[in-house]
């Protein structure tokens, strides 16, 4: 399959195919019937897929960049349009185009009205999304990161709940905020490595070069690049956004911003702010922050999660908890910590992904998402109930599924770091089983003491379609990750080397002992 995809230059054009696609896609949807929308959407959506799949295939294990792309934009600024994939965006790539056709098919009978521009911006939500996990110029990379907040505001404002305007204009500000901050900082950065080398570019790999000139500045770039990120994970405590916009989107848009949107802060902090800033990052004081923050993400968005009524919001809490895992191994850079965040990363967008849809289906059949408005369920719906107890397992990370290979990763390479943070935050795994099968015994094993539940239909063959891919990613990662971990380590190992050897050998030291506890 590579030797076959190498000889038709697969290389050279995936990653300009994978951003243009679904921008056309977009236009002919405008163009075309509005009974035809969701067809099309859905064609372009699975050629896009089908088009991603040969990197898996022809992806080389370095840590180098690769498909790479570069060509002048605006030269008299520096802007070219500079795109490539490594091991740390591989499979944030992979992942995208694996949700979106499923989200497309998740839609099919919850959008019944102006479905056109739904699907368009669904197209052009995926353009953006890509975009950033691919850019390799600061500006593009900006470029990208708000062409995305675009049509997720209006798929929450448009399609969403009752409380729709309210959730999409938080979600709105919220981001638009952090990015402006951001684009000061790259602004600032783009000035000062051109004045020190002559060469105004915004190129990653010539900024990050040449990052040293930007040190006496370090603090407050960190700190920009880092409320950009923060919000977009949510770290606590600036996740107040998301159950807000999770439970008033549609249920393909809480899909979307579970399983992509919440990536993009986390790989930002993986890709710019801690390679840019090792001097900030492993400082003791910001390590001391972030991995309280983390930690208290992990166990505060469990016990908040634990007591919900509202099975939707309980899932949003439940990525808060998830998320603090990730940046809890982003800051312990060990090899193991720093491919368990990647791997949580990706299953996170599974399992949380599938969570959302079954709590979409449930919606669509009852038109509730109150946990006490079920109970029984496994007796109608036995393949529903399958499928929830799967997924949810996954979700709390039972050995044999996704969820263990990432949280185990993070959890044995953070020990050796931050010890009592690690067992802290190990009782997160705990009250995930606590709220999850306290939740799924309430919906699906309680006594079946509700007429209106009676007569609920079990899962569609479209139904099961969709949730299939996520079914067979929950059982192939937990069985047999290593395709992925060997495709992730050199980036992973590179991005370690970087930062260490860019750091002051006094903070590098000093990473042992942050006082986190």
């Amino acid at each position: 399959m590579a030797a076959l995809l190498t000889g038709i230059g697969y290389e050279r054009w995936v990653l300009d195919a994978l951003l243009v696609l679904p921008l056309v896609g977009a236009v002919i949807v405008m163009l075309r019937p509005a009974a035809e929308a969701k067809r099309l959407a859905l064609w372009v959506a699975v050629v896009e897929f089908v088009v991603s799949a040969g990197l898996w295939w022809t992806f080389e294990a370095t840590a180098a960049m690769q498909f790479t792309v570069a060509r002048p934009w605006i030269p008299a600024w520096g802007i070219t349009y500079r795109l490539g994939v490594d091991g740390i965006s591989l499979f944030l790539v992979l992942l995208t185009t694996l949700t979106m056709p499923l989200a497309v098919l998740g839609s099919w009978t919850y959008i019944t009205e102006r479905e056109r521009p739904y699907y368009a911006l669904m197209l052009v939500l995926t353009t953006g999304m890509l975009g950033v996990f691919v850019a390799l110029d600061l500006f593009v990379f900006y470029v990208f990161w708000e062409i995305m907040l675009v049509p997720m505001y209006f798929i929450i404002g448009v399609w969403g709940g009752a409380r729709r305007l309210y959730a999409a204009i938080k979600f709105f500000l919220y981001t638009f905020l952090g990015s402006l901050l951001m684009f000061v900082a790259i602004l600032i950065i783009y000035v000062l490595v051109g004045r020190a080398t002559g060469q105004y570019s915004f190129a990653y790999e010539h900024l990050l070069g040449n990052i040293a000139v930007a040190q006496p500045w370090a603090f407050w770039l960190f700190g920009a690049f880092a409320l950009a990120f923060a919000i977009k994970v949510p770290m606590f405590p600036f996740h107040t956004w998301l159950p807000d916009a999770h439970v008033e989107a549609p249920t393909a848009g809480s899909v979307i911003l579970a399983g992509i949107l919440l990536k993009m802060g986390t790989y930002g902090f993986l890709r710019f702010a801690v390679p840019f800033f090792p001097d900030v990052a492993l400082h003791p004081g910001v390590q001391a922050t972030v991995v309280t923050l983390a930690v208290v993400g992990i166990v505060y968005g469990a016990l908040v999660a634990m007591v919900q009524p509202d099975f939707k919001k309980l899932i949003a809490y439940s990525s808060v908890s998830h998320l603090g895992f990730v940046m809890l191994g982003i800051w312990a850079l060990t090899l193991q910590s720093v491919q368990g965040a990647i791997v949580i990363m990706l299953n996170h967008g599974i399992s949380t992904g599938a969570l959302f849809f079954l709590a979409g289906m449930l919606y669509e059949r009852r038109h509730s998402r109150d946990i006490a408005a079920f109970g029984g369920l496994a007796k109608v719906t036995p393949a529903f109930a399958a499928v929830l107890t799967i997924v949810s397992l996954s979700s709390i990370g039972l050995p044999g599924t996704n969820g263990f290979v990432g949280e185990f990763l993070v959890l044995v390479g953070s020990f050796g770091t931050y010890p009592w943070a690690t067992v802290i935050a190990t009782t997160g795994v705990i009250f995930a089983a606590a709220y999850l099968l306290w939740a799924i015994q309430r919906i699906l094993f309680q006594k079946l003491d509700k007429k209106e539940n009676e007569g609920l239909p079990d899962l569609s063959a479209r139904e099961l379609l969709v949730l299939g891919p996520m079914l067979a990613c929950i059982v192939w990662v937990g069985v047999y990750p290593a395709p992925i971990l060997r495709r992730i380590e050199p980036a992973a190992q590179a991005l370690i080397m970087q930062v260490e050897r860019s750091a002051d050998p006094a903070t590098t030291v000093a990473r042992g002992t942050p006082d986190v506890d």
